[in-house]
């Protein structure tokens, strides 16, 4: 079975994890404590018919930051991380919806065009800092606030979902 291994270079990072074994595209497994598992309507997978990310991989990732006013912290906040769009890019996402789930069972559906539309982020940082478990993370759904009035809303705020564990894209 043939085996190639694909790898580009983005602003110096890499985004590595693709490779082909035969017709199917897949990712490459984690090599460290699991901190995202994607499932659904994805066409690249690590395990079974799931994707299941650790840090690394999502470290790997385009890097994107901006900084934002929330209704979370009493002042604006750099949040960095991949674009939400290039997470569902690496997976080969289909869908129309990711439904989104928390660590503590807090669950919201987000319309795939979202994450390109608004540019949002899956932050793994906050202020270059990583997200501790009791500070919101490991993982941060964010939308740039402040870029939009219409982002600043209930219906964008709920989105921004905190200690992600799951996507399925529905």
């Amino acid at each position: 079975m043939l085996k190639i291994r694909r790898t580009i270079t983005t602003g110096g990072l890499l985004l590595a994890g693709l490779a082909f074994s035969g017709a199917a595209l897949a990712l490459d497994a984690p090599k460290e404590r699991p901190v995202l598992t994607i499932s659904g309507k994805i066409a690249a997978t690590n395990a079974g018919n799931t994707a299941i990310f650790d840090m690394k991989m999502i470290e790997a990732l385009p890097q994107h930051s901006f900084t934002t006013s929330t209704p979370w912290f009493d002042k604006p906040v750099k949040f960095t991380g991949p674009l939400l769009s290039d997470v569902m890019a690496a997976v080969k996402a289909s869908g129309t919806v990711l439904g989104a789930l928390a660590i503590n069972d807090y669950r919201i559906e987000i319309p795939l065009s979202d994450t390109a539309k608004h540019e949002v982020i899956m932050a793994r940082l906050i202020n270059d800092q990583p997200i501790r478990v009791r500070d919101k993370g490991p993982l941060f759904i964010i939308y740039p606030f402040d870029r939009s009035i219409e982002l600043r809303s209930s219906t964008y705020y709920e989105r921004s979902i905190w200690q992600l564990k799951a996507l399925e894209v529905q």
